[in-house]
């Protein structure tokens, strides 16, 4: 995706590439929470804040930046890697002089965008980005991103397809904007189907 579709003013475009570069050094492999995540997570937030009118540029920094810390929670070095990210972005975004009532936008969309705890996002910025992280665990990349997970931590078809029933399949009901809904039918749908063919095939049906 071309950031300048969505974006164009070239100052804007050239402080969400300085913090692509950024945020990209946090990450020192792939994996189910991967730089390519963050990446598909912003196109996400660029289709759907067009759509919805949002601030482009606050809605791009936050995506670069919501899984900063995630490398951090996920080797016990910090809690939750939302206000830890929330935390850094602050600190980064000060050291370019951005404005403090942009930065606070971005802050506060990092630490709301997890679904399964708070704060509940009170800006259609910080909805965005919450909408587009779901939205990457449903559907095609959503199925390949599960068995990735299984595969790095030794979990069975079984297990996985439990993990679907338990969180993946609920997420189409969490959605806060309407643009994001319609992209959840679709590949909720797809998810589905997905679980039934597997389970046939388990079965011997197929």
């Amino acid at each position: 995706m071309k950031l300048d579709e969505f974006i164009t003013n070239k100052e804007s475009l050239r402080l969400i590439e300085r913090t692509r570069e950024y945020a990209r050094h946090f990450f020192e492999r792939e994996g189910t929470h991967g730089f390519s995540h963050v990446e598909r997570v912003l196109n996400l937030c660029m289709h759907i804040g067009r759509e919805e009118g949002a601030d482009l540029e606050v809605l791009a920094l936050a995506a670069l930046l919501h899984d900063i810390a995630r490398p951090l929670e996920s080797s016990g070095r910090v809690e939750d890697h939302a206000v830890e990210g929330a935390r850094i972005a602050r600190q980064y975004l000060r050291s370019l002089g951005y404005a403090e009532d942009k930065i606070e936008e971005v802050a506060h969309a990092i630490e709301a965008h997890r679904f399964s705890r708070g704060p509940e996002p009170r800006t259609l910025e910080a909805k965005i980005l919450s909408d587009a992280d779901k939205l990457d665990a449903i559907g095609a990349i959503g199925i390949a991103r599960v068995f990735m997970y299984s595969g790095e931590h030794g979990r069975d078809i079984e297990a996985s397809l439990r993990h679907f029933e338990e969180k993946i399949l609920r997420l189409k009901d969490l959605m806060y904007t309407e643009t994001a809904r319609r992209m959840a039918e679709e590949r909720h749908r797809f998810t589905e189907e997905f679980i039934e063919r597997i389970r046939r095939e388990i079965e011997g049906e197929i």
